[in-house]
């Protein structure tokens, strides 16, 4: 069978007919005018090829034609970028000639996109227009290459690099974490994972740099393996990405991409420092990067230590706090040819995980310790416990590594994109106080990841991709309990998908088949040690099996631009997901969930059918958009507690069953920027999901863990310049959050209950200081969250569901209180 699923994967020709025909069947002709573009002056577009080019041009104001130095220009599907210079000018040495989207970017003006032919010889001209709002996005995610947001019919997000720089967050998640549409599950400031529209876990494919990332993402209480300060910007897809990333994809897509390349010549650097008062959070990051001949690196190297959180009615959360060290970057070729990189990244993370016992008459956190011999002893915990950097047990202990290369070939008129690695993710769990060094929990995870697309040349306007991606996966159980079966896992898919533009439509599909086939192994237990035995001498733990899971998906929209100012999208998508590990075979204590959790092997794989649409009006004054979905899943997952039942620790007993699912909901955005007041923004998101199990009794109606309405406004100025001084790009922003109660809850069995809502105000001021040079020589980031230190449980706190706590009343552990942070930024540059 396996050598089957490969000959299908690697002969694409047998399939391609049919996909193209459905990518193309849907075609809608509308014709208006076109809106105004900003200038770029160049010939008629020719065919690729081979030989390099020099690719030249200016950049200028589109009112004064002033030349606009240190503009930056990038051609994302290259990975090539360069700044221009002191006259406007800037020039590509090696790029491949073709059709390749570029993108330039400056602050205080609208970013500019748009197809060019780099092989004219023939100079460009790009006049910026001064920024009312950010228009002109690039996305690299969802679609066959990359492409302007506006055009995409999928809903998508983008967080920038100035917006990441501008937050003060733990982790990667939670930098991300205020996207309208998104949320996050979250156990302590370590822990978060990403929800999209009230879908998350394995419903939702995180991607680093476009690999996917494979830790172990069926625990909720599983962070993200990846460095925060990598990150240069993060696009997020609101809706299924099974098309072009398989199982998994559901929900949706978080792509944490890196900096772009550096230009030709040019060796540069940074040093980044962050403090956060809340938890006296510590993080360290230096980067070097450079482009000599066209070979390029670039490496980094980040540490953060934190301590325990405080709120206000929990104080100090004890064993809350982590430490991380990582390591990463990539070294390779940029040449007409295209590119060629090897890849790397090192993730190690030691956390606390906060169980959230009290003392039942004073309400103090409690510590198990080791009174002598094999004797363990609850004490409250003390002072000096809550202080420091120091972690007690239970605690985590998480290595990711990957090693993977990433090319993109030009072959004459096509392109070839061939991206494999190797990923190792080690987590270890210790929770007995009497072995503290020894692992109960201990997971081996391998993954080898492929993907390749294969971008053919544009024919009477469609731009066609054929590819194929998948992984061989295999997880071992390393330590004294077990949570999970080992299990193999083998999964591939092919895929096709098209685009053209006809007039002011952009329409996009495609269609994708995927196999995933897992296998566990059976365990059998010796009743007085607890440890694997013969499958003759002791009890099951797990009981072996195989499931294997096949699928369609498919995606078709478009994005009609019906004036100058007002854009229409609409998309209907069909997505998959395959049941994981710990929903087929789990039998034991989850610790960070807090209960007893059963598989059920016999699950079916969830399909789900989701229609979107949108709308978005900007003019100098406002702009507007509002998106909403629909989304119906057959074959939902989910953990239903068992009524009247718990472990023989007393932990609860949930075990995985199915239903069908209804999702809708969407988000508003509103930007309200008074010309020619554009250094001011008045911005205001709305999001909200409403998600129901069909046919099901009270108490049982709703999905559990789906996160409250959400509104969000905040007031911001931008000044890139400050009179005479030595700042530059100024900015300050008040902003208030309010997230409204979620009385939507699975009731059912105490699976969850209400949540109360909050307000939050939240302020950043930043500036950089430059020379007399306008060069930048620091920047600072200065950001204070939850200013009026609210204490608050978020519906999608895991911690929410810990201990009652007798000294104030309340039920749980809250969230972090006030939290003041302030970032420092050093650009290096070296001669």
């Amino acid at each position: 069978m396996r050598y089957g699923v490969f000959v299908v994967i690697m002969h694409p020709s047998s399939w391609a007919p049919g996909l193209l025909l459905f990518a193309v069947s849907g075609t809608v002709l509308a014709q208006t005018p076109q809106p105004p573009a900003p200038t770029l002056s160049t010939p008629a577009p020719r065919t690729a090829r081979v030989a390099a080019v020099p690719t030249t041009g200016r950049i200028l104001d589109a009112t004064t034609k002033e030349p606009l130095p240190g503009a930056t220009i990038v051609f994302p599907d290259l990975r090539q970028a360069t700044t221009s210079g002191p006259d406007g000018s800037f020039r590509f040495a090696n790029l491949p000639q073709g059709r390749f989207l570029m993108q330039v970017r400056f602050i205080g003006y609208n970013t500019f996109v748009k197809t060019v032919d780099t092989g004219t010889g023939q100079p460009l001209e790009v006049a910026l227009a001064t920024a009312a709002t950010e228009i002109g996005q690039v996305v690299v995610t969802g679609v066959s290459a990359s492409t302007e947001m506006r055009r995409s019919p999928v809903p998508t997000s983008v967080v920038d690099h100035n917006q990441l720089n501008q937050a003060a967050s733990t982790n990667a998640i939670d930098a991300i974490a205020h996207t309208p549409g998104l949320a996050q599950i979250t156990t302590g400031a370590a822990i978060s994972k990403p929800v999209i529209r009230g879908l998350g876990s394995n419903r939702v494919i995180t991607l680093n740099n476009g690999a996917k990332q494979e830790g172990q993402q069926w625990g909720d209480e599983h962070g993200i393996e990846i460095d925060e300060y990598a990150i240069d910007r993060a696009e997020i897809i609101k809706g299924p990405g099974s098309l072009l990333y398989g199982s998994d994809g559901m929900a949706g897509v978080v792509n944490f991409l890196a900096p772009d390349p550096v230009e030709e010549g040019k060796v540069l650097g940074s040093v980044a420092a962050n403090y956060q008062t809340n938890n006296h959070l510590q993080g360290y990051s230096l980067m070097n990067a450079g482009n000599l001949n066209g070979f390029n690196w670039l490496v980094r190297g980040s540490g953060k230590i934190a301590g325990s959180y405080r709120n206000r009615y929990d104080g100090r959360v004890y064993n809350s706090g982590f430490r991380e060290l990582d390591g990463n970057g990539y070294v390779g070729l940029n040449k007409s040819w295209g590119y060629s990189h090897l890849t790397f990244n090192s993730f190690n993370q030691q956390l606390g995980l906060v169980e959230g016992e009290r003392d039942e008459e004073t309400g103090q956190f409690l510590k198990l310790v080791n009174v002598g011999g094999d004797a363990v002893a609850e004490v409250p915990v003390t002072d000096q416990d809550l202080r420091g950097y120091d972690l007690d047990v239970p605690q985590q202990q998480v290595n990711h590594l990957r090693i993977g290369t990433d090319n993109n070939f030009i072959l004459g008129q096509s392109r070839l994109t061939v991206n494999v690695g190797w990923q190792q993710n080690l987590r270890r769990e210790f929770g007995d106080v009497l072995a503290p060094k020894d692992p109960s929990l201990f997971f081996q995870l391998r993954t080898l990841d492929y993907a390749a697309r294969y971008f053919l040349p544009e024919m009477s306007g469609w731009s066609t991709t054929f590819g194929l991606s998948g992984m061989r996966q295999e997880n071992v159980n390393k330590g004294v309990e077990f949570l999970i079966p080992a299990y193999r896992l083998f999964d591939g898919g092919v895929f096709a998908v098209t685009k053209k533009t006809f007039g002011n439509l952009d329409l996009s599909g495609g269609l994708r088949y995927d196999l995933r086939r897992i296998t566990a192994d059976a365990l059998y237990l010796d009743p007085d040690t607890e440890q694997p035995v013969g499958s003759g001498e002791g009890e099951q733990k797990f009981g072996g099996f195989t499931s294997n899971f096949r699928n369609v998906s498919g995606s078709l929209g478009g994005a009609y631009n019906l004036t100058e100012k007002l854009l229409l999208k609409a998309n209907v998508s069909r997505g998959f997901r395959a049941p994981n590990i710990a929903e087929l075979g789990s039998n034991g204590i989850h610790e960070g969930t807090i209960r007893y959790e059963l598989g059920d092997p016999g699950l079916k794989a969830e399909t789900s059918l989701q229609f979107d649409g949108g709308v978005s009006y900007s003019t100098d004054h406002i702009s507007l958009s509002l998106d909403a979905f629909r989304n119906q899943i057959q074959n939902y997952v989910f953990p239903e507690r068992l009524e009247d039942a718990v472990s023989e620790e007393g932990d609860p007993i949930f075990k995985y069953t199915q239903g069908t699912a209804r999702l809708a909901g969407g988000e508003a955005t509103l930007d309200i920027h008074p010309h020619p007041l554009d250094w001011l923004h008045f911005e205001n998101s709305f999001s909200m999901v409403r998600a129901q199990q069909l046919n099901q009794p009270e108490g049982q109606q709703y999905l559990p863990f789906i996160p409250a309405d959400r509104l969000q406004s905040t007031v911001r100025v931008n000044f890139r310049k400050v009179g005479n001084s030595r700042l530059g790009n100024l900015y300050a922003r008040a902003g208030v959050e309010h997230t409204f109660a979620q009385n939507r809850f699975f009731s059912a069995f105490e699976t969850e209950t209400r949540t109360p809502g909050y307000t939050l105000v939240n302020l950043g001021l930043g500036s950089d200081v430059v020379n007399a040079q306008a060069k930048t020589l620091f920047s600072l980031y200065l950001t204070a969250n939850n200013l009026f230190d609210v204490g608050y449980q978020s519906h999608l706190s895991r911690l929410k569901y810990a201990a009652y706590n007798v000294s104030n009343g309340r039920r749980g552990v809250f969230n972090m209180g006030r939290n003041v942070s302030l970032k420092l930024v050093v650009p290096l540059a070296f001669n």
